[in-house]
């Protein structure tokens, strides 16, 4: 399929679930998401509502959505700015979940291809299931390998950081 079909497709694709999303809305308001300026409908954000009885409650954190011009064949990057300490979440902010990781076989044979992308999956479910991530980190599968030894050793550490930053990001100060 030549460049500009599959990019006219991913648009088509983009729009079909940018309207989803704004007409029916995000379960509980968890999150909005949407294109950062109409010229360009390949970059997104989104704003996610921090998870209820977690140490993130209470948060809005934001995330950039870039989308591939072969979307929805291709999984789109997240990566949240600023970045969230969180075992999942790359230092840079990147996510990685394995939703979003390339269709197929995965070479190192932790993950089915079932749980890897697929084109039946949506912005929506993607977000989601990085919701439920923060709620419930996998630690088998770690991409920042610091927090996930916190996490491990020391779970009260690892949350009470989490709440500082999340105060810091607000401009609170905490004691």
């Amino acid at each position: 399929m030549p460049i500009h079909s599959q990019s006219a497709t991913a648009l088509r694709r983009l729009m079909t679930e940018y309207k989803q999303l704004t007409s029916g809305g995000a379960p509980d308001g968890m999150f909005t998401a949407g294109p950062i300026t109409e010229e360009n409908f390949f970059e997104w954000e989104a704003l996610i509502q921090g998870p209820e009885d977690t140490p993130y409650e209470g948060g809005v954190f934001t995330a950039r959505l870039s989308f591939p011009s072969d979307y929805p064949l291709s999984p789109f990057k997240m990566r949240f700015d600023p970045p969230l300490l969180h075992p999942n979440i790359y230092p840079d902010g990147n996510v990685c979940i394995s939703i979003l990781h390339t269709p197929g076989d995965d070479p190192t044979m932790y993950e089915l291809s079932s749980e890897r992308w697929s084109p039946v999956q949506s912005v929506e479910k993607v977000i989601l299931s990085v919701v439920s991530m923060l709620a419930e980190p996998n630690l088998e599968s770690g991409a920042n390998i610091d927090c996930c030894k916190l996490y491990r050793d020391n779970k009260a550490e690892y949350e009470r950081q989490v709440r500082a930053s999340i105060l810091h990001q607000l401009g609170i100060e905490h004691s």
